[in-house]
Order: C-alpha cells, then structure tokens, then sequence
C-alpha cells in the first residue's frame, strides 16, 4: 500500500466510516489539532526520559487515537461504538484526575503565576498543554454543528490540566526553579 492515493489533491478528504470533506472542514480541524497534540507529546517523551511521566503520556497519545478516530467519524452510532471501544468514560477521566493528584502531591502550591520553561521536557509539556487547550476549542467549534458526547471535551479539559502538572513536575524533578510573572 503506498502512502500517497492522490485523492486529497483537489483538496478534500475522506472521512471514517465514509463521505467526504473539504481539509479545512470543522471536524478536519478538531482531528488534526487532536492529531497534533498527540505528536506534541510523541516529542515530549523522546526529551529527557522520566519514566513515571511518559508512562502516564503514552496512556494518553492511545487515548488521542481514539478520539481522533472518533472526531473523523461522522456516524453518532459509530462514535459510541469508538468510544466504548476505546474505554474513554468517567473511568478514564478519574484516571486522568488521579494522575493530576499525584503530581500535585510532589509540588508546592501555586502561589503566582509561572512562566513556561524550566527545562526542555517541561517546555515540551507546556507546548502541549496550550495544544491540548487549542485542539479543545477545535472540538467546540465542530460540536456547534456536529453534537458530540459530552467526554470528548472532559477529557481534553482534564488532560490540559494533567499537562500543566506534568510540567511542572519535569521541572521540579530536573532540579529546575519556576519563574513567575
């Protein structure tokens, strides 16, 4: 199978499950953002090893799979299918807020607000947490259109938070300061 088809040329793609689209349709943007996220992430993981956080990450670059494959599918029966198919539900969404208690036990409060940095692990973090917070806002602008259920966005929501501490943890376990604002 080669990888070019030359269908995309005139500048239109295909959807999963079927139909076609303009490559700068709603649902295109969600799903490449969501695609982008999650090599934003591939990225973090391959700087500075830190086992414990890229275990965590590798959770989630599956998760993103998912749900970019639900996000190119337009068929609402077969979104739930992904979605069961993928185990994305509450379950998955405690896992995220516990990953986010963890890391917030090793860090001291927030007491002011901390410019991104610290060290290129933690930058990488950071860069994927304002990608996290774009591809959100790409899911909210094809929802308007097309209804989604309503984990797609709990999901990125938690995940961008899971992002921040994560951040914030490479950054404390590399021995880095935070800069504040």
């Amino acid at each position: 199978m080669k990888i070019y088809t030359k269908t995309g040329d005139a500048g239109d793609t295909g959807l999963f499950g079927g139909g076609r689209v303009s490559k700068d349709h709603p649902r295109v943007q969600a799903y490449g953002s969501v695609d982008e996220l999650n090599a934003s992430l591939g990225m973090a993981r391959a700087v500075e090893p830190m086992p414990r956080i890229d275990e965590v990450l590798v959770g989630v670059q599956r998760d993103l799979f998912s749900l970019g494959a639900l996000l190119a599918t337009p068929d609402p029966d077969k979104v739930r299918e992904h979605l069961e198919k993928a185990r994305i539900g509450d379950a998955r969404i405690a896992d995220l807020e516990r990953a986010i208690d963890d890391g917030e036990s090793e860090l001291e409060p927030l007491r002011a607000f901390i410019l991104p940095g610290g060290t290129v692990k933690a930058a990488t973090l950071h860069l994927a947490r304002t990608i996290c917070r774009r591809a959100e806002r790409d899911v909210i602008a094809m929802s308007r259109t097309d209804p989604l259920p309503p984990v797609v966005l709990i999901y990125l929501n938690r995940l961008s938070d899971l992002l921040f501490v994560l951040a914030r943890v490479a950054a404390r376990r590399a021995g880095a300061a935070e800069v504040t604002w």
